[in-house]
């Protein structure tokens, strides 16, 4: 345990580049090249926790002052993912997800339940997440197992489902990539519900702006780079921010808008040989069956469309939590990380920024009550765990990622909730998905 935690304690900007250095070399890419890709990965991973802090100093006072100028005051604070992960690994469940992931994982690569291997590691916390706090309600080390193994199972099936439309929709440098995120994936039915409602509403289904069509249209005020301006001139209006403030905050926002897209190419950069490669081999050693390689969604939170429905949503999620009935939940802390709710909620809605944002306002909707839900369990096992993470005063507290997935409130109320019923619901579920996976993939060869 104690190593495990080492390893996980240096981030994934160190974690992930040792990981594909030795994956690198494991699959016969050489020294100098599997060092490269991984320091890609590393220097990927550093620009993007440096461009996600920027917005989140930035972001965060504004969304500050908005809570105090129109009184957003909520029982449960938002102490944002970190305090997530320390729970998650913590715990007995945390300490061994990693080894349990990637056994479950080859097991399904066996039975032809699946065809991602999932290399994400780092974001094996979010399986370790469910684990801990299923294992700390029940006080049961195998419950928690339970509850880490069915999310693993059904985040990796769903990486499945949506490769194809993935790889059609961010293109070819996704090719045989899939992304096996546990929060990422709970959004996928959203997508699909959304498309689905919009579709039969006269006037809605005709709405069809993407990044692209958004700059056609409105020309510079369409692009990126202003709209990132737009956005925070108008975050700062809210914010009553004098003119000074407005105008830096407009253009903070701008460069996020602007340099995350070119950061993610470091991603693609550093995953595009050993995913090949990794291709190359399985072709030959499995023939006649393809092998898709589960990646962070961190390649991919780049996509203009993304950026702008998730600054959008920062406002209209912070006021609607105050009147939404039963929240007790206000997101302040992981505004910042909205970007990751889109990733697989993208190629189902095609890039389209109203279906794209009412997907997202929907998730945000049911998150926040998911929060409030497990806000109790959440807080517990902060105590138990990392007391610290607690701020003084402060009674209960949440996070969105990973405690507003609905994923997570399913797996912990089914596996919590309701003794033996609840589990065998979760399994009946998670076997119908594996061998509908199964008849797909045989069905592909």
């Amino acid at each position: 345990m104690g190593l495990i935690n080492y390893i996980l304690s240096l981030g994934a900007s160190v974690m992930m580049p040792i990981i594909f250095l030795i994956v690198g070399i494991i699959l016969g890419m050489g020294l100098g090249k599997s060092l490269k890709s991984g320091l890609s990965v590393g220097v990927g991973f550093v620009g993007l926790s440096t461009l996600t802090q920027l917005l989140a100093d930035n972001l965060g006072p504004a969304v500050n002052n908005m809570v105090k100028i129109y009184g957003l005051h909520l029982h449960t604070l938002d102490i944002g993912w970190p305090a997530a992960s320390a729970v998650a690994f913590g715990t007995q469940v945390g300490a061994i997800i990693i080894p349990l992931g990637l056994i479950v994982n080859v097991i399904m690569l066996l039975t032809k339940t699946t065809k991602t291997l999932n290399i994400d590691l780092w974001n094996y916390w979010h399986f370790a997440f469910i684990g801990s706090i299923v294992s700390i309600a029940t006080k049961s080390f195998w419950w928690g197992a339970f509850a880490a193994i069915i999310v693993f199972i059904i985040t990796i099936i769903g990486a499945d489902l949506s490769q194809k439309k993935v790889e059609a929709f961010y293109g070819e440098k996704l090719s045989g990539i899939s992304l096996p995120q546990a929060f990422c994936v709970s959004f996928i039915p959203f997508a699909i519900l959304s498309n689905w409602i919009i579709e039969r509403i006269p006037g809605l289904n005709k709405i069809d702006f993407d990044a692209e069509k958004l700059q056609k249209r409105f020309g510079i005020l369409g692009d990126p780079i202003f709209l990132g301006v737009i956005i925070g001139i108008i975050l700062g209006a809210l914010a009553k921010y004098n003119l000074a403030k407005t105008l830096q905050l407009g253009v903070i926002l701008s460069a996020v808008m602007v340099l995350i897209p070119r950061i993610t190419a470091l991603f693609i950069e550093g995953l595009a040989p050993i995913s090949k490669r990794s291709q190359e081999l399985i072709s030959k050693k499995f023939k006649g069956r393809s092998f898709n390689i589960g990646m962070t969604p961190a390649l991919v939170i780049g996509h203009p469309t993304t950026l702008v429905v998730s600054l959008i949503l920062v406002p209209t999620i912070l006021f609607l939590s105050v009147i939404i009935p039963g929240n007790e939940f206000l997101p302040l802390a992981s505004l910042s990380g909205l970007i990751y709710i889109f990733p697989l909620v993208l190629p189902y809605t095609h890039g389209n920024v109203f279906r794209t944002f009412i997907t997202g306002l929907l998730a945000l909707v049911l998150g926040v009550l998911s929060a409030t839900s497990i806000a109790g369990i959440f807080t517990h096992a902060v105590r138990m765990v990392q007391a610290n993470l607690i701020p003084a005063g402060t009674s209960s507290v949440a996070s969105i990622d990973f405690a507003a997935s609905p994923l997570t409130w399913l797996a912990y109320e089914l596996t919590t909730k309701l003794a033996i019923i609840g589990p065998i619901i979760l399994v009946l579920f998670t076997l119908g998905l594996m061998l509908y996976n199964r008849k797909k993939i045989i069905a592909e060869g």
